[in-house]
């Protein structure tokens, strides 16, 4: 018969952190929450670290250049997905690693051929409310106008009303020529008291938007994650079949770190995939590993040569790996398991190897158990899936706004290669849903909101950064009784609208 492992597999809901002293000193404005992305040994430093312990799940409904842009700004990472061409996710790498701070590429562009209700519709998909007006749609097309809310009312417009009818056209706008600094755009912003400064090129094709409201948002980035060339940082995801083509083109794209994505990474072909970075570019190419679940796995990648180990095997909202395959763990039990192994290692070799918490996340208070429980970061999908940064669809559905969001083991997603057993490259069976999630609004605003719980829960405990947490929190099982008594519980809660 097969070994039977007692030990129940746990989830974070079933454990809570115990306070600790809060000195005069535990403040959340004296919280560090800089923690390292890939490995390093004793006495040295990494060659990336986070600012904040988040990056982005390896999917197509939430790592595109825009949400990375957007979370390296305020120092996390995104992992661009990979299930997409080679040439495509190369270039949204080269979109993050070329973007200017303040400079940003137009995400809402229609023709002049257009309607107003083309225009309504693109705002309501994108949130945006200035769209460029290009001679094809696109980003970089010849600019021919812009359309702001200024531009037309709802109340006395057609719908059927042509862009090219009410738009503010380019012969009326203020426009920069490409390579102006940040602050001359943004003396001519103040000067002309212009919301919005579309950048060209040479021949009026659009480059680049700098809005007023983002010179202040830029100030408020004081933990944007930047390489010493001060350009955004940004990781990809790579599969273990076509990595020969896929690793040099994301390389040469500039990607500053890279992660076998797979749904089982206790295997052969991880530690191939890791072999051939090594013996062709040595330890100047980073790449991280995963998912495992157990000291074992932990070990055979970390022997592999792994930079950094991804824990988790069916966790995630969208995944039913679990019930499909009816193999998994509990991430609590799992991340336990792994942290304790990680420690053993280090001690043991001297070097740190950075493990990632991948899955099980459902309220905010579960991340700081997951980092408290031995995780150096976390990696989230349905978290970034409900901003505006995502690259999904908002849409209104059953009298809420929702975004798309679906599994990489979707057949909407149809990544087999992260299921990749070494056969065939047919999807044989879902390990992923396609779903909404509840739109949420911008990145910025909730991250803000997160963090500060993170950084409260920190001063409860009495520290001050993510190392002190992991030596000196104190966790607690609980019982079913004690999970309802954590809630609202024995009242009538009010109705907030009313």
């Amino acid at each position: 018969m097969a070994k039977i492992m007692n030990e129940v597999s746990r989830t974070f809901n079933e454990y809570l952190i115990i306070p600790g002293l809060t000195s005069r000193l535990n403040t959340p404005d004296n919280v560090d929450l800089k923690t390292p992305l890939v490995k390093f040994k004793k006495g040295e430093s990494p060659k990336i670290s986070l600012n904040i312990p988040f990056t982005s799940a390896i999917m197509q409904s939430v790592s595109d250049s825009g949400l990375a842009i957007a979370l390296a700004k305020e120092g996390g990472l995104s992992f661009i997905f990979g299930s997409q061409p080679i040439e495509d996710q190369a270039r949204m790498v080269t979109e993050v690693k070329k973007h200017k701070a303040g400079f940003v590429e137009s995400r809402a562009n229609i023709t002049p051929e257009h309607t107003l209700k083309d225009i309504i519709a693109l705002k309501e998909k994108t949130g945006f409310s200035t769209v460029g007006v290009t001679h094809d749609g696109t980003s970089s097309g010849k600019l021919l106008g812009i359309v702001a809310s200024r531009d037309y009312r709802l109340s006395r417009d057609s719908e059927d009303k042509k862009v090219k009818d009410f738009m503010t056209s380019f012969e009326n706008l203020f426009t920069a020529r490409d390579g102006i600094s940040l602050s001359e755009a943004n003396d001519v912003i103040w000067e002309h008291k212009l919301n919005s400064l579309p950048i060209i090129d040479e021949n009026q094709n659009l480059k680049y938007f700098v809005f007023r409201k983002d010179y202040d948002n830029h100030i408020k980035n004081p933990n944007e994650l930047s390489d010493s060339n001060k350009q955004l940082i940004v990781g990809a995801g790579i599969n273990t079949r076509d990595y020969e083509e896929r690793v040099p083109a994301l390389v040469d794209a500039g990607v500053d770190v890279l992660c076998i994505d797979s749904s089982d990474g206790f295997s052969e072909w991880q530690k191939e995939t890791i072999q051939y970075i090594r013996k062709k570019y040595g330890n100047e190419v980073l790449v991280g590993a995963g998912n495992v679940v157990d000291k074992d796995g932990f070990l055979y990648l970390a022997e592999a040569g792994a930079d950094f180990i991804k824990v988790g095997v069916g966790g995630g909202s969208i995944c039913i790996t679990r019930e499909q395959k009816g193999i998994g763990r509990g991430q609590a039990t799992a991340l336990i398991d792994v942290a304790q192994a990680r420690n053993e290692y280090f001690k043991k070799t001297g070097e740190y190897i950075p493990i990632c918490s991948d899955g099980g996340i459902v309220q905010d208070y579960h991340m700081i158990l997951a980092l408290a429980m031995g995780a150096d970061f976390l990696m989230m999908g349905r978290y970034f899936a409900r901003f505006d940064e995502s690259p999904t669809r908002k849409m209104f559905v059953n009298g809420n706004y929702v975004k798309e969001y679906w599994g990489e083991g979707s057949n909407r997603a149809r990544n087999w290669q992260r299921y990749d057993m070494g056969g065939n490259s047919n999807l044989k069976f879902e390990e992923g849903v396609d779903s909404y999630v509840p739109y949420a609004g911008k990145l910025k605003d909730n991250l803000e909101q997160t963090l500060g719980k993170i950084k409260s829960t920190m001063c409860s405990c009495g520290v001050s950064t993510i190392n002190e947490l992991q030596s000196e929190a104190k966790i607690t099982l609980v019982s079913s009784t004690s999970i309802i008594e954590g809630g609202a519980h024995d009242v009538i809660v009010k109705d907030r609208d009313k």
